[in-house]
């Protein structure tokens, strides 16, 4: 683990907030994707896992367009990429 903090890390959670998760992990893979051909100028990588009330009766697809809405104008860049695993608290942890 590095100390130094990726600033895409902070903006991400920041957009993420009105989504009032109760859990949410953010790892930050850009250092496994650093120079490949489809990442221009180095933009991010992510891998989120979110826990939030609001995906209450939503499919995961419906789930996600509230997560990528919050994000629209960060993707492609300077977010790359984010792999998202997103369900409601009561749907436990399968």
């Amino acid at each position: 683990m590095t100390t130094a903090t990726n600033p895409h890390l902070t903006l991400l959670r920041e957009r993420l907030a009105p989504l009032n998760a109760l859990e949410i992990d953010i790892i930050d893979e850009s250092h496994l994707h650093a120079g490949h051909s489809g990442n221009p100028g180095n933009a991010s990588h992510f891998r989120a896992t979110i826990v939030a009330e609001c995906f209450n009766n939503r499919p995961m697809i419906a789930q996600h367009r509230l997560v990528y809405d919050l994000l629209r104008d960060l993707i492609p860049h300077p977010i790359h990429a984010l792999a998202l695993t997103t369900r409601a608290p009561s749907k436990g942890n399968s």
